[in-house]
């Protein structure tokens, strides 16, 4: 294309990243080029970003960062069908192979040989960005940029609540993060008879609040398992969504099920995780079910629904927005904990 842009790159290994100018790439065969709208920062990027041990066993530098995207089709490759220069875009971040085991089964979502934007290839934190037309998805151009930018993320809820068949349950979050947030408003839409909220930030607490929880718990200075069991008169909760991938969440949250309940797991622990698995799990009969990412595309049409017609509001999640040059007061507010979801304008 022989043009110029910026872009937000992880070059060291080392805490940080820069903002760079490069050539905008050339366009295979089966990609599609966009002009990115608008693009949110996930916890994924920002463990890119500080180079945690995760980060470190899976990215290979130098490359540029982000997934999390809206933007417009600019350039497309000769055997691309799926959209045309100029259509309104996000994009799934899962890149599958088409050819495994699971890509056959209707399962490409957890496919073998799985490749993540902006993990295993060049992400979406620049002017332009590079996606597979595998992954591509039309959005509805009543879907505000920085809404449609959080699709991907809120597919993480969505599967996760889903999960759990919640319709007149009673469920506890573990963790309100900005996906654990997403997910207490796709709860409520879902039937979700009372909302628990265990999460130890203030102000993440609050937001818990407007996404419509019932009752938000500081796991650090209330006790939780008494909450829980006096409020569901000593049954437990039916349902846990684990969002925060803490080993004592993950723990209590066993503890808390009701026999025969579900716990959909979609934090990720930085280590292993030792559970009594005898008392809290076989024997209570409980169903564990791990969530990675969301399904392709089941969940994007149920979050391009919600957000069109109104049903969730995601204005109290997005809680910032910055140019894309200011990435970096994006990522301190991610280590703080004050902040929802932040979105980047290029």
């Amino acid at each position: 294309m022989g043009d110029k842009m910026k872009a937000v790159v992880k070059k060291d290994p080392a805490f940080g990243a820069e903002l760079v100018e490069m050539e905008v790439p050339e366009v295979g065969p089966e990609q599609v080029l966009i002009r990115v709208k608008s693009t949110s920062i996930c916890g994924t990027d920002y463990h890119i970003y500080i180079w945690n041990e995760w980060a470190r066993k899976n990215i290979n530098l130098p490359q540029i960062m982000g997934h999390e995207v809206a933007g417009e089709v600019v350039r497309v490759g000769e055997r691309v069908k799926k959209v045309k220069v100029g259509d309104y875009v996000s994009s799934e971040t899962h890149i599958p192979c088409g050819m495994c085991y699971q890509c056959l089964t209707g399962n490409q979502h957890i496919c073998k040989s799985m490749k993540i934007l902006g993990v295993h290839t060049d992400g979406v934190f620049a002017d332009y960005a590079l996606l597979e037309e595998v992954d591509v998805w039309p959005n509805d151009p009543l879907i505000p940029p920085a809404y449609a930018s959080v699709q991907e993320p809120l597919g993480n809820a969505i599967d996760t609540i889903r999960a759990g068949d919640v319709s007149g349950k009673n469920i506890l979050i573990t963790g309100a993060g900005p996906v654990g947030l997403l997910a207490v408003g796709v709860a409520r839409i879902f039937g979700a008879t009372k909302i628990i909220v265990s999460e130890p930030n203030g102000y993440r607490r609050e937001i818990a609040k407007e996404m419509g929880a019932d009752l938000i718990v500081n796991p650090l200075k209330e006790d939780l398992e008494y909450i829980v069991k006096n409020l569901t008169s000593g049954k437990g909760v039916d349902f846990v969504a684990e969002m925060s991938g803490n080993q004592s969440a993950l723990k209590q949250g066993l503890k808390l099920l009701t026999p025969g309940g579900r716990m959909a797991l979609l934090g990720i622990p930085d280590q292993e995780v030792t559970l009594n698995l005898t008392g809290d799990v076989i024997f209570k009969g409980i169903k564990l079910i791990g969530i990675t990412g969301r399904e392709m595309f089941r969940t994007w049409y149920i979050a391009g629904r919600l957000i069109k017609e109104k049903r969730l509001d995601l204005d109290p999640v997005i809680t910032h927005h910055f140019s894309l040059e200011d990435f970096a007061r994006g990522m301190e507010l991610m280590k703080s904990g004050d902040c929802g979801k932040i979105v980047l304008y290029p």
